[in-house]
């Protein structure tokens, strides 16, 4: 059952928190989550907020040039995707990314439009808009 998708306003990074907290209720045990917005929209500051509400203690850094860093949670493993530079899907493929995104932790996909043949079938889709220098438009669903 799909559900309808949310959307939150953040005006401020001191809300990240508890929006954070809103998206994973709101997933409902889902735990692949595309981000998708412009350069600069936020993408990495909110999935920081998302890596903290699952227990993270570690610093959590943009896997821009890894591709992907891994965190641990209170209960999960976390893994952090930056597909931004990957230059064809064969790419992904090589790095394994089936092992990630089946092995039950939950993953955070910063640019999955780079690699649109190789999402799975169900995910949270979370696309932010950019309002004002310190302004967010956080649109929410499940798929």
């Amino acid at each position: 059952m799909e559900l309808t998708p949310m959307l939150l306003t953040a005006n401020s990074t001191t809300q990240l928190p508890s929006i954070a907290s809103e998206i994973i209720s709101f997933a409902r045990g889902i735990r692949i989550f595309l981000f998708y917005g412009d350069m600069g929209a936020g993408k990495t500051t909110l999935i920081k907020a998302l890596c903290e509400s699952l227990g993270t203690t570690e610093p959590v850094t943009s896997p821009t040039f890894s591709i992907v860093n891994e965190y641990i949670g209170t209960k999960n493993r976390i893994y952090h995707f930056d597909f931004y530079r990957l230059k064809n899907q064969t790419e992904a493929l090589d790095m394994g990314y089936e092992e990630y995104f089946y092995s039950d932790a939950y993953c955070f996909i910063e640019w999955p439009e780079k690699i649109p043949d190789l999402l799975p079938a169900n995910y949270i889709s979370i696309n932010i808009k950019v309002l004002d220098d310190n302004s967010r438009q956080i649109i929410i669903k499940q798929i």
